[in-house]
């Protein structure tokens, strides 16, 4: 079953490689989790002084029964590249993470029941 993904960039030009980018991410992390409802992503590149160079957000929230997995994740720009895929990737990897635990907790529930 397909994760319903909302994605919304905000101070950068939608790409549609990094929303096809998003989408598989998104997509990927059913392998962990089925409770999943929805997944909200916000691509942010705020405006930042020059000499602290770009600067990405991407927020991943990942809509479970009862709570949310949230994950803000920001990366500056570093060896004179600006790689948004480094951060989306960094975010999805920690929201994962999170998920993991989620499903450990609530297993480890359902076995003391």
């Amino acid at each position: 079953m397909a994760t319903p993904v909302q994605i919304t960039f905000r101070h950068i030009e939608a790409s549609p490689a990094v929303e096809a980018r998003v989408r598989s991410l998104a997509d990927h992390l059913h392998h962990f989790s089925d409770r999943i409802q929805s997944c909200r992503v916000v691509v942010d590149a705020p405006h930042r002084h020059h000499h602290q160079g770009k600067v990405f957000n991407v927020t991943v929230q990942v809509g479970l029964p009862g709570e949310n997995v949230v994950v803000d994740m920001e990366r500056p720009q570093r060896d004179g590249h600006e790689d948004v895929y480094v951060v989306i990737r960094d975010a999805f990897d920690a929201a994962k993470r999170q998920l993991l635990q989620r499903m450990a907790s609530l297993r480890g529930d359902e076995a003391r029941r």
